[in-house]
């Protein structure tokens, strides 16, 4: 399909695109080269794609759910050593913007296939490997896909395999992504506040002590049982409780501003992450919002920022979690669809530094073609461009 062109399709615009899931996450994927330049017309292209702000996105290719409600557009790397570069685009079914402010580890997973799927990136062997780098935040990534030889004598994205990752029914070929540096990555830094542990005043709510942390995710870290939780809750059990989103809310956005962040009203995070002690033989057991719907699992640089908490003595998380030890832990997160599992790598001169992370993930190409959207003043066509 051809990467860099839109075109007129009778009163429509027919923009070429990838439909993937990425980990536990999933939606269209673009050559940045399809899409308009100017950011308030792509955006605008990008909404009537997914269907929003109606909840429902029944007008477009959206899931009705913030974790099928995210975009991908990739276009080859720009700098030295670095062979892809994407931005992350989160909608809201029901919002009016486009947010690129944010990272999404399961998204990611499926940056190096879509770019494998178009040409924009050479298979280098039965392995492909490549630097990938999430504009949104300057967070670079090492990813591994597997790329066979087919019948056809060509190489090939490889989906299938005996991978299997909580939250996606079946197996797949493994992804391995490795994040090299990711304190930091919207705060100001790995703790923002420069403490592990803050006790902040909520109106309604009173006093509660948090964890406030960026590994690359913002989250905001309590106790389930300081909100009235047991940290087991099922999704729809949260989703159904207004009383414990309406706290978590209020929480959010007073943590959101003592993070350095601003009025966080209508931003994407900082993510609300809920723990308690493991239930099923993990490390830690999570329940988080997104920010204000319930996540079915939870989101891979959320899961690599809330193990993060757990190795960091006096935090919220390490008073919950057990069975962590030596300098490169695995951290099992147990989540409403299972566990997580993140393996970091911790600096032996200073145990309370992380300084690498590894995981890994899945991905598949759904549906391969254009979407089409309505034509107007602010979808025009992309001109085409040369690569």
């Amino acid at each position: 399909m051809p990467a860099d062109t839109a075109r007129r399709r009778g009163s429509q615009t027919a923009i070429p695109c990838l439909l993937m899931r990425g980990g536990t996450s999933r939606g269209p994927f673009f050559d940045e080269r399809a899409l308009p330049a100017d950011a308030r017309a792509r955006d605008a292209v990008l909404l009537a794609a997914l269907g929003s702000p109606d909840e429902r996105q029944i007008d477009g290719i959206g899931g009705a759910h913030p974790l099928t409600s995210k975009v991908g557009i990739v276009a080859p790397g720009s700098r030295p050593g670095v062979g892809v570069e994407w931005t992350f685009g989160q909608v809201q079914p029901g919002g009016t913007a486009v947010d690129v402010t944010a990272n999404c580890g399961n998204m990611l997973a499926a940056v190096l296939p879509f770019a494998v799927e178009t040409g924009m990136v050479e298979p280098a062997g039965e392995l492909t490997t490549a630097r990938v780098l999430t504009r949104n935040t300057g967070m670079i990534a090492e990813i591994t896909i597997r790329t066979p030889t087919g019948p056809d004598g060509r190489r090939h994205v490889e989906y299938a395999g005996e991978a299997r990752i909580d939250g996606v029914p079946g197996s797949a070929a493994p992804i391995e992504i490795g994040f090299l540096d990711t304190a930091g990555s919207v705060a100001s830094s790995l703790l923002p506040t420069g403490n592990v542990r803050d006790t902040v005043e909520v109106d309604g709510v009173g006093r509660v002590e948090v964890t406030l942390i960026d590994n690359g995710q913002p989250l905001v870290v309590v106790e389930a049982a300081r909100l009235g939780a047991t940290g087991y809750e099922t999704p729809a059990e949260i989703d159904a409780d207004d009383a414990l989103k309406a706290e978590v809310e209020a929480l959010r956005l007073v943590c959101g501003r003592a993070m350095g962040l601003g009025d966080v009203t209508d931003r994407n995070y900082p993510k609300m992450t809920l723990v308690a002690p493991p239930k099923h033989g993990g490390s830690v057991s999570t329940r988080s919002l997104i920010p204000r719907v319930a996540h079915r699992s939870i989101g891979v640089l959320a899961a690599v920022t809330a193990a993060t908490a757990c190795v960091l003595e006096g935090s919220v998380a390490h008073d919950v979690a057990t069975g962590i030890t030596g300098t490169e832990p695995t951290v099992s997160v147990e989540h409403p669809s299972g566990e997580f599992s993140v393996t970091l790598g911790l600096d032996p001169a200073d145990p309370q530094r992380v300084v690498r992370s590894a995981l890994l993930r899945t991905a598949r190409l759904l549906m391969s073609g254009d979407v089409l959207v309505p034509s107007s003043p602010l979808t025009p066509v992309a001109k085409e461009r040369s690569a």
